[in-house]
């Protein structure tokens, strides 16, 4: 998943606001804070995502791709196996300027490991959006849910793993409470700014990543002072699953649950069974006979 959202809304109070916390919900504390991606996080504080990296082309040897730009995600499911490519379009490296995408990865249960590849191209006009209690943040809501009943507000992003991804554009002192499934882990990442994080306030800055502990709200806050001149406001990414709880067997991009797993896939690489990426997106990925 490479990811860029940007989209923006001129009056938040028209939006549908995200639940505070009730009596008997319990905010998540800070279990970690480290400077990504320099840090180390257990995998299993970070299961099901196995890999985090802070306009991209994209095209793959099934076929899917195209150009993503403000706002937009690319969500591949690799499935059975295809290879696929991430750039930044010429144009954009020759015109310059500061851009950024991040790339997800999240793995997929043993059953699923085999499943047919999967692409989807999630436009920013997609997403489904909120805001918190006191309208100062902006929620966008990627993949998965947040809230029940009325008030839930849903991704597009289609998923065979359980999880949530959220990016929110916190103003500078405001504060950001998400109701989160307590079945779920949860991260905090910072694109952008600084604030603090959890039921003890630890602050957080851009590059840092937050592992939480239990509960039942992910909660942020942007301080109201000190902000970036570029960046005035705080931009994070929540995300979290269900952990899948299976061995994890990993080497160059494959995931696995084994070694031999993983030897397999680099074989099948080796011998031309993922396929081929066309050179002009949308040609075939397959020799035609004629």
């Amino acid at each position: 998943m490479d990811d860029m959202p940007a989209l923006t809304v001129d009056d938040l109070t028209t939006l549908t606001r995200v639940r505070a916390p009730g009596l008997g919900d319990r905010v998540r504390p800070v279990k970690q804070v480290i400077d990504a991606p320099q840090g180390y996080v257990d995998l299993r504080d970070l299961d099901p995502f196995v890999h985090i990296d802070g306009i991209f082309d994209h095209a793959d040897s099934h076929g899917g791709g195209g150009t993503i730009t403000n706002g937009d995600t690319q969500w591949m499911t690799a499935g059975s196996g295809l290879l696929h490519i991430e750039a930044p379009p010429e144009s954009l490296v020759a015109s310059g300027g500061l851009f950024h995408g991040v790339q997800l990865w999240v793995n997929l249960p043993r059953e699923a490991k085999w499943s047919e590849p999967k692409y989807q191209d999630i436009r920013s006009r997609e997403v489904g959006v909120a805001t918190s209690t006191d309208a100062g943040s902006l929620v966008r809501v990627i993949a998965g849910s947040l809230g029940r009943g009325a008030e839930r507000i849903e991704g597009p992003g289609s998923t065979h793993t359980p999880m949530t991804l959220v990016h929110a554009t916190v103003e500078a002192g405001s504060r950001l409470d998400l109701p989160w499934d307590a079945g779920y882990n949860a991260l905090v990442y910072v694109l952008s700014g600084n604030g603090t994080v959890g039921l003890d306030g630890r602050p957080l800055r851009t590059g840092q990543l937050a592992v939480l502990g239990a509960g039942d709200f992910v909660s942020v806050a942007a301080d109201e002072r000190g902000q970036e001149t570029r960046a005035p406001r705080m931009e994070v990414l929540v995300l979290g699953g269900q952990p899948i709880n299976e061995p994890v067997a990993w080497a160059g991009p494959f995931v696995m649950n084994t070694r031999a797993e993983v030897v397999q896939a680099f074989e099948d690489f080796d011998k031309g069974r993922l396929g081929t990426i066309p050179a002009v997106h949308g040609a075939p990925t397959t020799l035609q006979q004629g």
